[in-house]
């Protein structure tokens, strides 16, 4: 009796997600991005993309990739013309927001940790360290910028506020709004960016 509910639940749980499964091939809706199921929670679907970032998503912003459909456009192996039909009817026009709502699109994180970078420091200087670390935020906003993705957190950590200035400085040079990310994510180490769509830089 006990086996057959527990059944139950993880069915009617699988119904809710749309029955996505680790290693299933997906896509985001709103964004041009693929990836692979690694993770499957009640609520949310971690992917990593092809690019090898991992993201996470509700059930509802993915669809499955049918692999046997052709190649006709840049979603075109994606059995998705219902789910779109369906999101335009829920959302038929959206006014532009400077901000997006929380709800939306999640943020791409992206953390700054020299440890999360390479695997040893030895020999490197101050400047050297602090140099690999902007590199690497400069390659994921352009990265976003190509995926259109709007939202990326940066996490740099609190420290003496240098990587966190410099970051600043190199955020100047993109069409980009910065400001704090979530303090009860991230506490104090952590800045957003906000990447318009229509930007030229």
């Amino acid at each position: 009796m006990d086996v057959s509910i527990d059944c139950f639940i993880l069915v009617n749980k699988l119904f809710r997600m749309k029955a996505f499964l680790v290693g299933d091939q997906v896509a985001v809706l709103d964004v041009a991005l693929k990836g692979v199921v690694i993770k499957v929670s009640e609520n949310i679907v971690i992917i990593e993309t092809e690019d090898g970032f991992k993201m996470d998503f509700t059930p509802k912003e993915l669809v499955k990739i049918v692999s046997e459909q052709g190649e006709l456009s840049k979603f075109s192996d994606i059995h998705m013309e219902q789910m779109l039909k369906e999101k335009q009817i829920e959302n038929p026009k959206r006014s532009f927001q400077k901000m997006p709502k929380v709800d939306k699109m999640p943020a791409m994180e992206v953390d700054l940790h020299i440890h999360q970078l390479i695997s040893s420091t030895r020999g490197m200087s101050n400047y050297e360290i602090l140099s690999l670390q902007l590199d690497e935020a400069e390659r994921k906003i352009q990265f976003a910028k190509s995926k259109k993705i709007q939202r990326v957190v940066f996490i740099h950590g609190v420290g003496q506020g240098v990587l966190q200035q410099a970051l600043y400085e190199l955020f100047q040079k993109y069409h980009v709004d910065y400001y704090a990310a979530s303090f009860q994510k991230y506490g104090m180490g952590a800045t957003e960016i906000y990447i318009y769509q229509n930007a030229k830089d």
